[in-house]
């Protein structure tokens, strides 16, 4: 538990007094940071999985990793499914073949029009 302000503060997911939020967005916290755990150590076992030569060990933390991509997939679709701008903005970009990046930009400008 660290301190900010005189107030104790149980993680670093809170930028505010977690006694004065809404439980509904202490959740959305949780899975954010759920989100970048998941995201970490997928990119943690991409580095062993380059790396590692033994055929078992390697099946091993592929098969570990799978289960990442799983746990991060579930956390974004909590994420988009609570979250109105967050959904436009997974529906505009993902899974779209072109440039990535027009399709951001295509995104944002869908969310200012609404705005």
């Amino acid at each position: 538990m660290t301190k900010r302000n005189n107030q104790s503060v149980p993680f670093e997911q809170y930028h505010e007094p977690a006694g004065e939020l809404p439980e509904e967005v202490r959740t959305f916290a949780r899975i954010c940071t759920s989100l970048i755990e998941e995201a970490e150590a997928i990119g943690w076992y991409e580095q062993r999985l380059a790396l590692e030569r033994d055929p078992q060990a390697h099946a091993i933390m592929e098969n570990a990793q799978q289960e990442e991509f799983k746990h991060f997939a579930m956390n974004l679709e909590f994420l988009a499914r609570r979250n109105d701008k967050w959904r436009t903005v997974l529906q505009d970009v993902l899974f779209k073949e072109g440039d990535i990046v027009e399709h951001g930009e295509e995104a944002e400008s869908e969310l200012d029009s609404k705005s």
